[in-house]
């Protein structure tokens, strides 16, 4: 008996094991996916200091990479990966297809663990570098393979920044819908104690109950600090998203075909000066008064900034500056970069005197004459540093050295190795003071040029015979010309970069400004014949700071962009309405959270997707006050003859919010200066904002009353106390 117990053992232990294996066989039962498949590209954003041969995604895609493609550290040890990984049950997989690699030495010069920004001359070599690389990929297929081995290599931020410029660019992707980045990156904008929280609650609880972590609407700072009023704008997660996608669609360096775009410069001037108007509007909302410039670089900066988040690449936290931080020379060997305060001024006095010149002196020595036009576009390249920049030897780089300067100030030398701080990152610049007054300073640069172009005529301003009879706001649950704006809570979800944590949604609920949808109704009497026009709407604070009327040469530098729109005038009387979910200016709220340039997949999805980037629509109307804040609303009809741009019709079916970002790949529909009609200092004998009017125009005083109230997510949210703010 003994005997046939050792004859037919092993015999049992093979049958046994075949069972295990059929079994084995059943729950990780895989289905390939074509490699060619166009989404395969975006599975790449997904935990991206998660090794890529991990499962990717809710529907646990794995990657079949070659050896070759795996990092150096994992190339000894692939059994070891493939006996642990390659078991993930119901997966599905890409079988890689490997590629002659060209030569990435220049990207990967920077470290996995380091920091990165554009701003830093050194890392954008690096970063254009790469972009040109994707770009230069043939097909689909080799820049999903390029891509594929580039991801666990490259540093990250600098990965993610290069691989979305190129999607962007490239007609095989550029369709596509680029994950955003609070989701990709959420240690840029949310809370650093959030996430030890979040990974409890995907470790202990499953997907289906997890419930949102809260963040408090004040984490950065208290009410003692009075710039901490202002913080929901600055800390804005849509206002910050908006900046990282202007600088994707217009990166200052690389291939001149994604760089050299119609009216690049004079976008980036317009974009900024917009942003400054918007900061002051908010800031007389709360009482304070409007920024000041950063004029003396040699002087301690008042303002201080803790910005309370945590880096995930280098898993330090991001350096805070102290009140009264003195600027300093930078000369960071490791950054390869050193220059001193007195190159910039240097730079910004050269700036100067080519604008009360009139001409700006090329590389050849050549006089380039700073026109009506085309000298703003001119003045910026050199302001912003592109690569269009007439003469970089002698107008520098002042725009994007004056963030790096202001990074370092807390380590100018290294000294301690910390990187820079939150305003030398796009991504998260707009959360520091300093940035709006360092901006206030730029955008003084290009208003000294306005001071001495021409200054518009009557006859430059007028529609002949086309005359705005009446002009009316209608908000939803608000009296007649009034805004309301309240708070509300919306959710973002962290999976997406919440790496070695388990799958699943993981939620932040954060609150932010809203304001009620609202319906600008203006009549329009045309005595001439039919034909075409634009509207423009602006609105503008109406008392400054010390409750004094303003000046129009001041107030115009606060007119904030509502919309623009062309209109087909008939003759006689045209009543014309448009829904503020429809402005020019802004994307929709989920948008904003969700795509950066995502096409609907049906026909009806689509008429309702945005493609390009755009002001984040909750933003759109300023805080305001409890008791109601003063502001004209303006509107103006111009001739659209003259506005209209020609250029082929768009090959996306989706909308573009034009005003701050124009079109991609196209030119701006608009050829009248950006910021018309308030981009030049008034005529002569013009003071205030009635004596400019031409009867194409109309102005109301409006007010915008804010309650205190916090509506839950969900978009269209108001509260059913708005139509009480009266009695506040």
């Amino acid at each position: 008996m003994e005997t046939l117990f050792v004859w037919w053992w092993p015999l049992l232990l093979l049958f046994v094991r075949h069972a295990q294996a059929q079994r084995l066989n059943i729950t990780t039962a895989s289905r390939s996916i074509a490699f060619n498949n166009p989404g395969n590209i975006l599975y790449l954003f997904d935990r991206v200091t998660e090794p890529l041969f991990l499962p990717k995604g809710e529907e646990n895609i794995v990657f079949k990479l070659p050896t070759e493609y795996l990092a150096p550290r994992y190339q000894s040890i692939v059994s070891e990966i493939t006996d642990r990984w390659g078991g993930v049950k119901n997966r599905m997989e890409i079988d890689v297809k490997p590629i002659t690699l060209p030569d990435l030495s220049i990207p990967m010069t920077l470290g996995r663990g380091e920091n990165f920004s554009p701003f830093l001359p050194h890392h954008r070599q690096m970063a254009s570098r790469l972009v040109e690389t994707f770009l230069g990929m043939r097909t689909y297929e080799d820049f999903l393979s390029l891509s594929i081995y580039c991801r666990d290599r490259i540093n990250p931020y600098m990965y993610t920044y290069a691989l979305s410029i190129a999607m962007l660019h490239r007609s095989d992707t550029n369709e596509l819908p680029l994950p955003p980045l609070p989701e990709v990156f959420p240690d840029k904008y949310v809370d650093g104690a959030v996430f030890s929280r979040a990974r409890q609650e995907a470790n202990v609880v499953s997907s289906g109950n997890r419930l949102p972590i809260v963040i408090p609407l004040d984490y950065t700072a208290s009410d003692l600090d009075p710039e901490h009023r202002v913080a929901y704008f600055r800390e804005d997660i849509g206002i910050n998203v908006l900046h990282w996608q202007w600088h994707l669609y217009y990166p200052f360096s690389g291939l001149m075909q994604i760089v050299k775009k119609d009216r690049r410069g004079e976008l980036f001037y317009y974009f900024h000066q917009q942003i400054i108007a918007r900061y002051n509007f908010e800031r007389l909302s709360n009482k304070l008064a409007r920024v000041k410039r950063l004029l003396n670089w040699r002087e301690p900066v008042e303002e201080d900034y803790f910005p309370k988040l945590d880096n995930i690449v280098s898993s330090r936290v991001w350096p805070p500056r102290n009140a009264f931080t003195t600027l300093r020379d930078i000369n960071r060997e490791l950054d390869q970069i050193k220059f001193d305060i007195q190159d910039l001024e240097r730079w910004r006095d050269r700036i100067y005197e080519a604008i009360h010149s009139g001409s700006v002196v090329n590389e050849k020595k050549q006089l380039i004459e700073l026109t009506e036009m085309d000298g703003i576009d001119i003045l910026d390249n050199m302001i912003d540093a592109s690569i269009l920049s007439v003469n970089p030897n002698l107008y520098g780089d002042i725009h994007n050295l004056g963030h790096v300067m202001m990074g370092f100030c807390h380590d100018p030398d290294a000294r301690h190795l910390e990187t820079f701080g939150v305003i030398a990152d796009p991504a998260t610049v707009m959360r520091d003071p300093i940035f709006y007054r360092w901006h206030a300073f730029i955008d003084s640069i290009f208003q000294e040029h306005k001071k001495v172009i021409p200054r518009y005529t009557v006859q430059q301003l007028s529609f002949d015979k086309v005359c705005v009879t009446a002009v009316e706001v209608i908000t939803e649950k608000a009296p007649k010309n009034e805004f309301s704006t309240f708070w509300q809570q919306s959710d973002i979800d962290l999976s997406r970069g919440l790496d070695f944590a388990p799958r699943g949604p993981v939620f932040v609920r954060y609150t932010h400004l809203q304001h009620a949808p609202f319906i600008t109704k203006l009549q329009v009497q045309n005595d001439g014949p039919p034909r075409a026009g634009t509207v423009r709407i602006f609105l503008a604070p109406k008392f400054d700071e010390r409750g004094l009327p303003m000046l129009l040469r001041d107030q115009r530098l606060l007119f904030i962009e509502i919309d623009k729109f062309p209109v087909q005038l008939k003759t006689g009387s045209n009543i014309i309405q448009r829904r503020s979910d429809e402005s020019s200016v802004a994307i929709p709220f989920e948008r904003t959270f969700r795509n950066l340039t995502g096409v609907g997949e049906s026909q009806q999805a689509a008429a309702f997707t945005f493609c390009g980037c755009g002001w984040p629509q909750h933003m759109l109307i300023p805080k305001g006050r409890q008791e109601g804040l003063s502001a004209e609303y303006f509107v103006m009809v111009s001739d659209g003859s003259v506005d209209k741009v020609e250029q082929p019709p768009p090959e996306q079916n989706c909308r573009a919010a034009h005003s701050y970002c124009g079109l991609h790949k196209r030119r701006y529909p608009d050829r009248r200066s950006m910021g018309y009609p308030f981009d030049r200092v008034p005529r002569d004998g013009v003071n205030t904002l009635r004596e400019f009017m031409t009867p194409n125009m109309g102005i109301i005083d409006v007010k915008i009353r804010h309650s205190e109230i916090a509506v839950g997510p969900g978009p269209g949210n108001v509260p059913a106390t708005l139509p009480n703010l009266g009695e506040l």
